[in-house]
């Protein structure tokens, strides 16, 4: 059975009866914490939960354990919950994985089995994609992370600005685990006001204009002073290191050569962002910021960024990759202002 999206499974959840068993995988944990406290809500009676919801590791789970727990029947109640996490150990307890193939031939109508997946798993196991209601927990678009950080911030009872948002995961990234922490803290600076740029600024010690994004940007706008400058400060951040921003640059230059490509064939305009918009729905790239706004700074770099130029920075952005990875930390700053100038050494070709 083909895995079901996010969307999807919260839709199928509001009917108010949840699946005979659950299998979710993917890189995004905090979703799939997300979604099994949605389960727990709906399956079980808080009052009772303590009596029907059972949760173990895989690891440490035996056979005659999970048979055990699966064929249990409720209290007072009439569904029990088993959460079982770390699923992927199975590959190696091949006995207790057959136990849980053997169970889920025919579940328990009294019980929901919800089979949890870590993200550091290459692939998902396909015997219990298909005995299973499948989730896959892959990483939010940009404008959902936007909206997830909304959501998250209401639940923790402040209101936070549009701007603050996006500086928030400008700041950030989309890690949900690192945003979730970020929100925790700011929240309890916010009580009964809303959450405003200076005070993400204050929490996350990274101040508006002064992000990876921005160093980037500087880097694509040929504006070397900028560049330069930023360098530091970006640096100094705690989630931001060379090589993350050397990977930052190189997705935009590959960005900027897909518009490029457009712009040669003739495309201007609202014809050359939105075939750029399209390719990148199509991709659906990890880590970008939002996909109109990529799109429509792709397509503005597009003119000073000829094919030799693009193919040239690349090149230079994999050396420096390569020299990030066997260089000592400290030696970081000089190898990005050692790029940025080689970068911009070469010169901007006129745009036919």
């Amino acid at each position: 059975m083909a895995a079901h999206a996010l969307t999807t499974f919260y839709r199928d959840l509001k009917q108010g009866i949840p699946a005979p068993a659950y299998y979710f995988y993917g890189p995004e944990d905090v979703l799939k914490d997300e979604a099994v406290g949605a389960i727990l809500d709906l399956a079980l009676d808080s009052t009772l939960r303590e009596f029907n919801f059972d949760q173990h590791s895989a690891t440490q789970l035996a056979p005659e354990q999970l048979g055990d727990l699966c064929v249990a029947l409720p209290l007072l109640a009439e569904r029990r919950v088993i959460l079982v996490r770390d699923v992927e150990a199975w590959k190696r307890r091949t006995k207790t994985r057959q136990v849980a193939l053997d169970y889920l031939s025919r579940p328990s109508p009294e019980t929901v089995l919800i089979l949890v997946q870590g993200a550091a798993a290459e692939k998902p196991d396909a015997e219990l994609s298909r005995h299973t209601y499948a989730v896959a927990f892959d990483p939010l678009p940009p404008e959902r992370t936007r909206r997830w950080v909304e959501h998250r911030a209401r639940k923790l009872g402040v209101s936070i600005a549009p701007e603050a948002v996006r500086h928030l995961v400008a700041a950030v990234g989309a890690d949900l685990c690192a945003l979730l922490a970020e929100l925790s803290k700011v929240s309890a600076l916010a009580v009964d006001r809303t959450v405003t740029v200076s005070m993400i600024e204050g929490v996350v010690g990274v101040r508006s204009g002064e992000t990876a994004l921005d160093w980037r940007n500087a880097v694509l706008d040929g504006d070397t002073a900028k560049a330069l400058t930023l360098l530091p400060d970006v640096l100094a951040q705690s989630n931001v290191n060379g090589v993350r921003l050397v990977t930052s640059l190189g997705t935009a230059l590959i960005g900027v050569g897909i518009a490029r490509e457009r712009y040669d064939r003739g495309a201007r305009g609202q014809a050359l962002r939105r075939g750029v918009f399209e390719r990148l729905r199509a991709v659906r790239p990890y880590g970008l910021p939002d996909w109109k706004d990529e799109a429509e700074k792709w397509s503005a770099w597009a003119p000073a960024w000829s094919r030799s130029r693009l193919e040239t920075a690349l090149r230079q952005t994999l050396e420096a990759d390569q020299a990030l990875k066997s260089t000592r930390l400290s030696g970081e700053a000089g190898v990005l202002t050692d790029l940025v100038l080689q970068v911009h050494a070469v010169p901007q070709e006129a745009a036919p």
